[in-house]
């Protein structure tokens, strides 16, 4: 199995009414909701406009917290699902229901695996 991410950037979303949202919304669930019945669903959500976004950096090699998203970056993230599936078709088919169900692109990137960290035993 493997995990994928499929994700949105919320310029993607373009400019639609209220009502138009709300018609999407039962739709996505409906594919959430399928996804989890093929017991390949990890995390699914969409990500709030307003409310707290910072970054955290500890390149300078000390810590800091920085409020706001970096005032350049012309896309941000809208929102996300996580799966586990067999292979990069199943990917791609969940991947196509979403965007069906929402009314905008996704993209899909496969995780990478995670390295074996030897520990010592004390």
């Amino acid at each position: 199995m493997a995990e994928y991410l499929i994700y949105f950037n919320q310029q993607w979303v373009g400019d639609h009414t209220e009502e138009w949202f709300r018609s999407r919304g039962p739709l996505a669930m409906a594919v959430v909701n399928e996804i989890k019945a093929a017991g390949e669903y990890l995390f699914a959500g969409g990500l709030e406009e307003e409310g707290p976004v910072f970054s955290a950096d500890a390149t300078s090699g000390e810590l800091m917290f920085t409020d706001g998203p970096y005032v350049e970056t012309k896309e941000w993230l809208g929102g996300l699902t996580v799966v586990d599936v067999a292979d990069e078709e199943r990917a791609r088919m969940w991947a196509g229901k979403i965007a069906e169900a929402c009314g905008w692109p996704q993209e899909v990137r496969l995780f990478g695996s995670m390295p074996e960290i030897e520990t010592s035993e004390d």
